[in-house]
């Protein structure tokens, strides 16, 4: 089964420490590219999800956000004194500098980064928590790929169903259209009162047949949607695999209306490109 790159997931916990939540959210790109956005807490998570990315997926950017809402009610704040002490130590060395420094704000050191601390959570049983956590985040962001892969698929199936029939459609009235160029020649000869040399006739006909024979483009298409297909089939990473077959379905049916020589054939062109177009378009989107 082909996934898709497009998805959103958001998981939560809750425990003593407060409530954790992940929020994932993956589109389309051409290669696998992790924006993490981590508290200051947990940067030594980084390497471990960027690496459960890269095991669980193979494109698509994919914007990972941790938040950690903390539990107040019951917690005691306390100063880290060794700290505080560097930051005063400092804050006087930067106001010996200065010939009127102005005084020491007691809060501005409390609000320095690690000044003031909280009764915390063990800090590896948070990390395990929020990995744990990330885990959950992860998964239903593949079902959420892999429920929309399968929408696609089941789209471009619609599709490929559209261009097989035109195909057929096209096999089966190339006959006629070469039938009713040659009445269009003998009516127009018989317009114009000009004697028509039946030997000349055929030869313009098989020189006219040989110009605008499309078996081959026919039988490509045919050999394309048969392989789009088989990759549906298969599943994994196909993106990149279905995206050159949409440029090689678009390439026959470009050749397939330059030999056209009558509306049918030139309309069922445009109807297989506006076809390969909206395959293209949903193609972008798979994994």
């Amino acid at each position: 089964m082909v996934h898709s790159m497009t998805a959103f997931a958001r998981v939560e916990s809750t425990g003593s420490y407060g409530t954790l939540s992940w929020e994932l959210r993956s589109v389309n790109h051409r290669y696998l590219e992790p924006h993490l956005r981590l508290p200051e807490a947990f940067r030594d998570l980084e390497g471990s999800v960027r690496e459960a990315l890269r095991q669980a997926l193979a494109r698509g950017k994919v914007e990972c956000t941790l938040r950690l809402a903390e539990e107040g009610s019951g917690k005691t704040l306390q100063i880290d004194r060794e700290r505080a002490a560097q930051v005063v130590a400092a804050a006087e060395a930067v106001a010996a500098l200065i010939q009127q420094p102005a005084a020491l704000n007691p809060l501005e050191v409390l609000a320095w980064p690690g000044v003031l601390v909280a009764d915390a959570a063990d800090p590896q049983a948070l990390n395990a928590a929020a990995l744990a956590l990330f885990a959950q985040a992860l998964d239903e962001l593949k079902n959420g790929r892999e429920r929309e892969g399968a929408a696609l698929a089941a789209l471009l199936e619609e599709r490929l169903a559209a261009i097989t029939k035109e195909v057929d459609n096209l096999r089966e009235l190339i006959p006629q259209m070469l039938a009713t160029q040659r009445q269009k020649i003998v009516d127009r000869c018989s317009e114009l009162q000009v004697e028509l040399d039946p030997q000349r006739l055929e030869q313009e006909l098989v020189m006219l047949a040989q110009k605008s024979d499309v078996a081959e483009e026919l039988d490509r298409l045919s050999t394309h949607v048969r392989e789009v297909r088989r990759v549906l089939k298969a599943g994994g990473a196909a993106g990149r695999r279905l995206d050159f077959l949409m440029q090689e379905l678009n390439r026959e049916a470009n050749t397939l209306g330059s030999k056209a020589f009558d509306t049918r054939s030139t309309q069922a062109a445009v109807n297989l490109k506006v076809l390969i177009e909206q395959m293209r378009e949903q193609v972008q989107n798979i994994e």
